[in-house]
């Protein structure tokens, strides 16, 4: 019989990714969508006949244990939860109960459903904060300084606890800034991404930004999904830092990205100072080696070559439609 594994969040960027992989490789793949509306996602084009999908509110109690029990799945990988770090100031009471909450009821459905299930929960690397040492491994100080930070954390320690108190094969991945052409518009990538292709296209004439100078540690949205299904499969649970290892800053992003299209990011970037964040200490990058260690990951998408994959996918966009 082959393996049945349970993805929440699959209509989002991982859980699209995690399902592809996942079906290559012969494994049963169920996935729980929000509303019938989630399953039209062009994310989910390649898998969405090959899925068994679950519709449920995670926010509803009583909705994961159900579908757990229904599904009784050998492996379990959380994904959903919200992602946009900024609108939890805004939606504290939602951000705790979508994160910390829905990762609470998930433990308790697993512990009394399928104890023997091997369960991945997605953390952040926010749960550290901007003002630790760099880079961040598994073993850095916490102190998050925003309200998803503060559940992150919170889902993080508790899948450490019910881990050593139960022993059941529970791991947190710690999940530094990971993309493609899948991506939320909202974040930074496919906003340079997007407006790199409009520009080349004479869609648009300037890319608007805030601090050029922040730093941070982006990967390849594909690399980390395969670091979650070597986490499920490694014969002890753990937590585990998943990032490239190496910084980079937003102006880098932008010059690689006007490079693919052949173009100079010279006066076609502004910088809009209400959107330049306070400063951090310390650059956003993370410390793999637990991960090349003891699971045997490395990254296998290059900085450029991720660029390279979303302007080329906003620019197939853009001319399609």
């Amino acid at each position: 019989m082959p393996r049945r594994a349970l993805i929440t969040g699959i209509s989002g960027q991982d859980g699209s990714y995690l399902a592809e992989l996942m079906l290559a490789e012969g494994v049963e793949v169920h996935g729980v969508l929000r509303s019938a509306a989630d399953a039209t996602t062009d994310r989910l084009d390649a898998v969405r006949d090959a899925v068994a999908f679950h519709d449920g509110d995670l926010l509803e109690r009583g909705t994961l244990r159900r579908i757990v029990a229904a599904v009784a799945p050998d492996e379990i990988y959380h994904l959903a939860a919200p992602t946009f770090v900024p609108r939890s100031w805004d939606l504290l009471a939602d951000s705790m109960h979508g994160i910390a909450t829905v990762t609470a009821e998930l433990i308790e459905a697993v512990r009394e459903e399928v104890p023997a299930a091997r369960t991945v929960v997605a953390t952040s690397r926010e749960i550290f904060g901007p003002d630790a040492p760099s880079p961040q491994n598994e073993d850095t100080p916490c102190h998050p300084s925003s309200p998803y930070g503060a559940a992150k954390l919170a889902a993080h320690q508790l899948v450490g606890l019910i881990r050593e108190r139960d022993g059941l094969h529970l791991s947190s991945a710690i999940l530094f800034n990971h993309e493609s052409p899948r991506r939320d518009p909202a974040f930074i990538t496919r906003k340079v991404s997007a407006a790199v292709a409009a520009i080349s296209l004479g869609h648009g004439d300037e890319l608007v930004l805030g601090d050029t100078a922040a730093v941070r540690d982006w990967s390849a949205a594909t690399d980390i999904v395969a670091a979650l299904r070597l986490m499920a499969a490694a014969r002890e649970p753990g937590d585990y830092v998943l990032a490239s290892g190496a910084g980079h800053t937003v102006a880098e992003l932008v010059e690689v990205a006007f490079g693919c299209v052949g173009l100079s990011p010279e006066g076609r970037v502004r910088v809009n100072p209400a959107l330049v964040r306070p400063p951090e200490s310390q650059p956003a990058i993370g410390n793999p080696r637990r991960a090349r260690e003891r699971l045997g990951w490395y990254a296998q998408t290059s900085f450029e070559e991720l660029v390279a994959q979303m302007v080329a996918a906003d620019l197939e966009e853009l001319r399609r439609s």
